[in-house]
């Protein structure tokens, strides 16, 4: 039987038919398009050359670590529970003594600049905007007294590297002292700088010099040239200025000496809360602990180090059920969704950093990049707490995941 058809009347026809208001700003109307951090990632590598695209986005070596970080994420298995009142969520958390409105916060990242040339400054307004704290690299460039001007109330940690020249790097601590950072961060996994191969193969320098290829560069990424040219010259901050490249200045510069017992004694030097970045054993989180540092943050550098170095997000759980009673377990490395930062916190971490993923963002759009990103990943946290029927964070327990291993793990020297 033949389907009876009609013209539609317009008072039909008037529901069907809206227009949305166009969005003038470019900036936001591409930040918009993106959903995830993914693409934010995609936007980003189209708006930046590349050199200095992959110096965010590169690993050391093969890359491994990085890769394997991700994947730790990608194979999980959520647990969900179900009739419950997840009308409201509470994201927050109270770490290292204060609130963060969001289960995560921003990593210390060097050169950050050379992204975007709002670098850290867009990170801490967008941090202080968002409830969450702001960590400065040693490497920054931005001034320890910049970003406390950029957050002026929120929370701010300092991430130190410790050099050869001692005076040099307590004069440092001292300043973020006198600034109120709340959290310093003592990095502990670059004796050395790790092999990043993307930087060596694209003739990465800082600050970036004038090659035939970056002449060309100017052609495709104009607006980032113009900016590296009509705003203040690209240097490490808290340094003397520096041309060459980054693994020869880490190499010239950071001190492969550093013990246990230095670390002791930078501690009597902070009066404020501590916590020890780049733990990637549990024998190491337990002799950290035993000094009474403030919390760990489990972390292999964003796979920048060591390349087959522990995926940090394998290492938690057994970290935060030792451990978890006696100090705070940060962790980072991979985070790429807010169910990455979900299904870290309910095996045992009390808090998060994302460095790439914040990095992304600046990149695709400045500081409403930096925006996007948080906002993007607070909506994805929300979203999971109340798919998997919690309301806090406190709520989340290892019964709500499951890791998937890829890789299994033989005894060490087995050769398994």
């Amino acid at each position: 039987m033949a389907m009876k058809r009609r013209f539609p009347r317009p008072r039909e026809l008037a529901p069907l038919i809206g227009f949305r208001r166009p969005q003038l700003n470019a900036t936001q109307r591409r930040l918009a398009s993106a959903l995830t951090i993914e693409d934010l990632r995609r936007l980003a590598e189209r708006r930046t050359p590349k050199a200095a695209f992959d110096y965010t986005d590169g690993a050391a070596e093969d890359e491994l670590s990085l890769a394997r970080a991700r994947q730790a994420f990608r194979d999980i298995e959520f647990h969900p529970t179900i009739l419950r009142d997840v009308e409201k969520v509470d994201t927050g958390v109270t770490i290292l003594g204060d609130r963060s409105e969001l289960p995560f916060g921003i990593a210390p990242t060097g050169f950050t600049r050379l992204m975007h040339t709002e670098g850290e400054v867009a990170g801490a307004r967008a941090a202080a905007r968002a409830g969450i704290p702001f960590s400065l690299s040693t490497l920054g460039t931005t001034t320890i007294e910049g970003v406390k001007r950029a957050n002026p109330h929120g929370r701010n940690w300092f991430q130190l590297y410790m050099w050869k020249d001692r005076d040099r790097s307590m004069a440092l601590v001292e300043r973020a002292v006198a600034a109120n950072f709340d959290t310093l961060l003592v990095t502990v996994d670059v004796p050395v700088a790790g092999a990043r191969l993307r930087d060596t193969r694209n003739g990465m320098s800082i600050p970036p010099a004038l090659t035939l290829s970056t002449v060309l560069d100017t052609v495709r990424y104009p607006r980032w040239w113009f900016d590296l040219f009509t705003t203040e010259p690209l240097s490490f901050a808290e340094l003397d200025r520096w041309s060459g490249t980054v693994a020869e200045y880490l190499d010239s510069t950071f001190d492969p000496t550093v013990t246990f017992a230095d670390l002791a004694w930078i501690k009597t030097q902070w009066p404020n809360k501590l916590v020890v970045k780049g733990i990637q054993t549990l024998e190491d989180a337990r002799a950290v602990v035993d000094l009474g540092v403030d919390g760990i943050l489990l972390s292999n550098h964003g796979g920048r180090q060591l390349d087959r170095a522990p995926v940090p997000f394998h290492l938690l759980p057994m970290v935060a059920r030792e451990l978890g009673r006696d100090t705070e377990v940060l962790l980072d490395t991979g985070i790429m969704s807010g169910a990455d930062v979900v299904a870290a916190l309910a095996l045992g971490a009390r808090f998060t950093l994302v460095g790439r993923a914040y990095l992304y963002g600046l990149m695709a759009g400045g500081e409403a990049g930096v925006d996007r990103a948080i906002e993007v990943l607070s909506g994805q946290v929300s979203r999971t707490m109340r798919l998997l029927g919690v309301t806090s964070v406190d709520e989340l327990t290892p019964s709500h995941v499951t890791q998937l291993h890829r890789l299994t793990r033989g005894g060490a020297g087995t050769g398994s």
